[in-house]
């Protein structure tokens, strides 16, 4: 249902996707960019790959420096993948992957329209990156993961795939207290992104459980979802009380892979011997 979705939605309007759920459902007449925060003043952005289905802006925070190679994880039309090349440089490389047919082709049409030939898109399954071990120094993600069933599952390919001390930034939609049942039962607000989120202290847990460090949340913000969008899944008492006891929140989550250390505990004789010195000779 979700890749059905995120195919419709690589061809419509714009301005449609940001007045919705990341694209999905009816769009609001009271509220313009429910999700999405302002790329326009980035450098490196790309007016003609922002479809406006983000919740955060990951690159910000993701410390790219000039020839890594970056992964994004859920890649569109390829927006945050170009504005992490500006980070980057010629030199770097970078790899955006997505399960929508129709989301790759147009990444790559928009990366020949801008001449970068350090782009690559891949199509592919993020629980199943299409990415070789260890290769990968910088992770981006934007309102991806929510979306995904097997979240776990997604955190250790992350771990597979970046370098010793490699480290990721993520922009994801989490909750704090339990959404209605119409909300979480909605199969358009799970395309949504709404009630594929999960609490906020479970998502961190996953990640420190797949072996992350370093853990932060860098920014967090309260998503509003207009009453007229709310209404047709609520009745008007659900909504009076929606937002009371329970809040939906875009985070910035940042983390680390560990590095390797390799220590070795060497006597004051091995010392010796590798230096040729003779005991009480003074050269150790």
């Amino acid at each position: 249902m979700v890749k059905k979705k995120y195919s419709e939605i690589a061809n419509q309007d714009q301005s449609l996707n940001q007045a919705s759920c990341c694209g999905c459902g009816d769009a609001s007449t009271e509220v313009y960019n429910i999700m999405t925060d302002d790329y326009s003043t980035t450098e490196g952005y790309q007016e003609l790959a922002d479809l406006g289905l983000g919740c955060g802006l990951p690159t910000q925070y993701a410390g790219i420096r000039t020839g890594d190679t970056v992964l994004d994880l859920g890649s569109g039309a390829g927006n945050d993948v170009f504005v992490a090349r500006h980070e980057t440089g010629p030199e770097g490389k970078l790899i955006g992957v997505d399960f929508s047919s129709a989301m790759i082709q147009k990444a790559r049409e928009n990366a020949e329209r801008l001449g970068f030939h350090n782009v690559e898109f891949r199509e592919g399954d993020i629980e199943s990156l299409p990415v070789n071990d260890s290769i990968v120094d910088v992770i981006v993600s934007n309102c991806v993961l929510n979306l995904v069933p097997n979240k776990a599952g997604v955190f250790a390919e992350m771990m597979r795939v970046l370098k010793p001390s490699g480290h990721f930034s993520i922009s994801d939609i989490v909750l704090k207290g339990e959404l209605p049942k119409p909300l979480q039962n909605a199969a358009e607000m799970y395309a949504g992104c709404v009630s594929g989120a999960i609490q906020e202290k479970d998502y961190l847990e996953l990640i420190q459980k797949a072996g992350f460090s370093n853990v932060q949340i860098q920014k967090s913000k309260p998503i509003v979802i207009p009453n007229d969008i709310l209404s047709q899944y609520l009745n008007p008492e659900q909504i009076e009380r929606f937002g009371q006891d329970q809040g939906i929140y875009s985070i910035t989550v940042y983390a680390s892979k560990p590095g390797e250390e390799v220590k070795k505990k060497v006597s004051l004789g091995e010392l010796r011997a590798a230096n040729q010195c003779a005991p009480g000779s003074g050269c150790c």
